[in-house]
């Protein structure tokens, strides 16, 4: 199924989208609002039904949305059939923690490979999933794989990456504070706990009485 490119704040919203209407269609629930929605999810109706337009019409007035409808109809777009397999490099504290919280039970996302520079680590099994040196990046390991989630120290974050991008890996999940030099045709998503916990203390001093929503919230 093929669309016309949609706002990024849009594409960021749709998983959260997603995982509630999984759990209401669990319920049997068969219909649900925009309000009900943004109640869930705690973004604002008029995002929500912004969003839903960028598809056509997801709904009707004064009715709704069908929850099972917009379940398949997210489940196709977010590629929820395709199992995408995962490499974690770096087996660190928060690296372990990742293998640890098995959040591939839940969707189509399969960590089942981890590499490290540790040799106490390499051979281990964390989670099910097998540990490998580093150096096997480029020998041909990661040829099935797309997505690689970044855990290594900073100083030696550009160097794996330019590791990844040789061994044909097109999206990179980083969790170092290192900003990464990639060419155009690689995706990177920056995950910078101190950025957001700043980002955290910052409202909760200038905006205490505002609900809080995350940045994914917004446009």
């Amino acid at each position: 199924m093929k669309h016309q490119p949609i706002p990024q704040a849009t594409a960021k919203r749709l998983p959260l989208y997603y995982r509630f209407l999984e759990n209401l269609y669990k319920t049997g629930k068969q219909r649900v609002s925009s309000t009900e929605l943004s109640e869930a999810v705690k973004v604002d109706a008029a995002t929500i039904r912004r969003d839903f337009s960028c598809f056509g019409a997801l709904g009707k007035k004064g009715y709704g949305y069908n929850v099972s409808y917009l379940l398949q109809f997210f489940r196709q777009i977010l590629s929820q059939d395709h199992e995408a397999k995962v490499a974690l490099i770096g087996v660190g504290n928060l690296g372990t923690a990742l293998l640890n919280y098995n959040f591939q039970k839940n969707n189509n996302i399969k960590i089942d490979r981890a590499y490290d520079v540790n040799p106490d680590k390499i051979g281990q099994t964390i989670s099910d999933v097998q540990v490998y040196a580093i150096d096997d990046i480029t020998k041909g390991s990661l040829n099935d794989y797309e997505i690689a989630i970044l855990t290594v120290p900073a100083p030696v974050a550009q160097k794996t990456t330019d590791q990844l991008i040789e061994a044909g890996i097109q999206g990179i999940l980083n969790f170092t504070p290192a900003r990464l030099d990639v060419p155009e045709d690689i995706r990177v998503h920056h995950i910078d706990l101190s950025v957001e916990l700043q980002s955290l203390l910052y409202f909760l001093k200038h905006y205490p009485n505002e609900e809080g929503v995350s940045p994914t919230g917004g446009e």
